[in-house]
């Protein structure tokens, strides 16, 4: 890739794991708990495009304990483990590799942002939760434009900020519709493919996709 100048993670899924606060209680959950943090995921992302589409915005962390109270329903999960659960979201574990890369890409002196779903507070707590606050330029989150990813507005956010063309930006994402939104906008969209799954049909196939951030290294 040439002419980079910014490089910008998805954080849910991407650089932060939303199965680890299920994980953290699977003593309590049983053997359901990876169901029931997919379910409460995959609710999740539902709320978000459906509030997107109704122009009913709530934010992320609204539709976090929105989507979580019906999967606790779903799965039969004692009420009581709700706030537990919602204080582990604000914390999530980094994938393994994630420290290391992002001070790799530090060094050689790339703009590093976040571009998210979640609130500025959720953001910057995620962030300084992990030891990653002295990495990221910036923390752009939805409720600059209040509307949730893939609408346009909010990639425009960083091209707005850092005044640079958008294939001058590398997006990374472990979500498809994410990379498609992404690369569909104009960016150089990168697919982190954690789980070994298949890319959806939305107009756009990433020249790159990589398993971990670390194999990043050898593409930009």
């Amino acid at each position: 890739m040439q002419n980079v100048k910014a490089i910008i993670f998805d954080a849910y899924g991407t650089l932060f794991n939303v199965n680890s606060a299920a994980e953290k209680c699977k003593n309590k959950i049983g053997n359901k708990w990876e169901s029931f943090a997919n379910y409460w995921r995959t609710t999740q992302l539902e709320y978000t495009w459906l509030r997107s589409l109704m122009k009913r915005h709530k934010d992320f962390w609204q539709i976090t304990e929105e989507s979580l109270d019906k999967s606790m329903k779903a799965f039969e999960i004692d009420a009581s483990m709700k706030n537990e659960l919602l204080d582990l979201y604000k914390i999530l574990s980094p994938y393994p590799e994630v420290k290391k890369v992002l001070q790799n890409l530090k060094i050689k002196q790339y703009k590093l942002a976040i571009l998210s779903n979640g609130t500025p507070n959720l953001l910057k707590e995620l962030v300084k939760s992990n030891n990653l606050e002295d990495i990221f330029d910036d923390l752009f989150s939805i409720e600059e434009v209040k509307i949730f990813k893939p609408d346009s507005k909010v990639y425009d956010i960083p091209t707005k900020k850092y005044k640079i063309k958008k294939h001058e930006i590398v997006f990374l994402s472990s979500n498809t519709w994410d990379v498609s939104g992404g690369g569909n906008y104009g960016y150089n969209a990168v697919w982190v493919n954690r789980n070994n799954n298949i890319f959806d049909s939305l107009d756009y196939k990433p020249k790159n996709e990589i398993n971990n951030l670390t194999q990043l290294l050898n593409i930009i």
